[in-house]
């Protein structure tokens, strides 16, 4: 059996392809782009973009692990917990996560989803 490999190279450069208006946005104007790379088993590893604004999030049934690439944030908890976040930071979204997402500047990451 032969076991082949999934490459991005140069993932601030990938074309996302054509931005949509983000469903769950705040703020006029907020859209978003996905380009998925590789899934297997309930596991998905893509990449996303989003303009800058706000919008709600929920992860039901799914965790999602983020590593940002470029742009800053700042996501809050439903509870309060609220952290600014930019290059080079992780973010890990339990299943059951709920808050508020406000992205300072175009925000682009690499993603990885988990099913429960």
């Amino acid at each position: 059996m032969t076991v082949e490999f999934v490459i991005q190279s140069q993932p601030l450069a990938a074309d996302l392809g054509e931005p949509a208006p983000k469903p769950t946005a705040t703020t006029p104007d907020v859209v978003e782009a996905t380009s998925p790379l590789w899934s297997a088993g309930g596991t998905e590893v893509g990449f996303w973009e989003c303009s800058p604004g706000s919008f709600t999030a929920r992860r039901d049934g799914y965790t999602e692990i983020c590593q940002i690439l470029s742009g800053s944030v700042t996501v809050e908890t439903t509870g309060g917990q609220r952290a600014t976040i930019g290059a080079g930071d992780t973010l890990v979204m339990p299943s059951g996560w709920e808050g508020v997402w406000h992205v300072h500047e175009t925000l682009r990451k690499t993603y990885i989803t988990i099913d429960d």
